[in-house]
């Protein structure tokens, strides 16, 4: 195995800060000419290898580490030293598919390159102005109709008959007369409604958000002007006697509480249209045969590998 593919193999498997410095100094626009005067306090030595600080560096921003105390720094550094010990012993004496292993490593760098690119890319593209800039100029899609509304509920479930499900809408329909007939819905929904909680306060449901509540109650429901009545109408809970107690309300959602959408949003659009961008730079022609891997490259399944591991651990 040569040294560049060691090196490789210790960024990627084990994390030597070699090849992780080449892949952030790229990604910091920094050349290896920079990289290298950098690379100048030696912190550890390794068989035949320096680990600089600007390696030990570089790794930690690869890891996304933030040290806090001088322990956690020495216990890091403890790591990177083990890896890159490890690295050279697998050198000397482990088998490794070499040409595999390199595929394998562009693979990640490729990805690596692209998390990176947009990772910064985003947080310059979307920001708390533009997400305000969006959610002022959208208004509508933030916009809630809400209704308060009072009902008397009689419960219909799967497993009655059709006689108990006809003497439920009679009960309704009784409901409803006797509000026809002029009695305060307060009193009915005491006497007639099965919703035990709202029927101790007059079958008062509160204000209640379109979109959040069965779907034929809420077009009953908005519907119907301040004082009005609906006939009984059944949903899954039972037949319901409506009354609208103030009429409907259109609210807006407040910036805090869909900040984060809009962010989601927004970020999702101009990561779509940057690499729409970035692809028309690079000219690229896929086969009509297109790639038929054999049986011989297929991967296996999760049974196959298993009982491979089951013959390699008897054997």
């Amino acid at each position: 195995m040569n040294r560049d593919t060691r090196t490789k193999l210790i960024a990627a498997g084990f994390g030597l800060g070699a090849v992780v410095l080449m892949i952030v100094s790229a990604l910091d626009g920094r050349d290896e000419e920079t990289a290298s005067a950098d690379a100048s306090a030696v912190l550890a030595t390794i068989g035949d290898e320096e680990l600089t600080e600007a390696e030990f560096e570089a790794f930690l921003r690869f890891k996304r580490v933030s040290l806090r105390s001088d322990e956690q720094s020495e216990r890091v550094l403890g790591e990177l030293v083990e890896r890159e010990a490890l690295a050279q012993a697998i050198e000397a004496h482990g088998d490794l598919d070499t040409a595999l292993l390199e595929a394998e490593l562009r693979e990640f760098r490729k990805e690596q390159l692209i998390s990176r690119y947009f990772d910064r890319f985003l947080r310059t593209a979307v920001t708390d102005e533009s997400i305000r800039n969006y959610y002022e100029t959208h208004a509508d899609e933030f916009e809630d109709r809400k209704v308060h509304v009072a009902h008397v509920l009689v419960r219909t479930n799967r497993r009655m008959t059709e006689e108990e499900r006809q003497a439920a809408l009679t009960k309704a329909r009784e409901a409803y007369a006797k509000l026809q007939a002029g009695e305060p819905f307060a009193a009915v929904a005491a006497e007639y409604s099965e919703d035990r909680v709202t029927a101790q306060r007059g079958g008062d449901l509160g204000w209640v958000r379109e979109g959040t509540i069965s779907p034929r109650f809420s077009e009953r429901a908005f519907a119907l002007e301040q004082g009005g009545v609906a006939e009984p109408f059944e949903t899954p809970f039972g037949y319901h006697v409506l009354t609208v107690l103030e009429a409907p309300q259109t609210v807006r959602r407040p910036l805090e509480a869909v900040q984060a959408d809009i962010r989601a949003r927004l970020r999702q659009e101009a990561k779509e249209a940057e690499v729409e961008r970035l692809r028309g730079l690079v000219e690229t022609e896929v086969s009509e045969e297109g790639y038929a891997p054999t049986s011989a490259q297929a991967a296996p399944s999760l049974a196959e590998s298993a009982e491979a591991d089951e013959q390699a651990e008897e054997g």
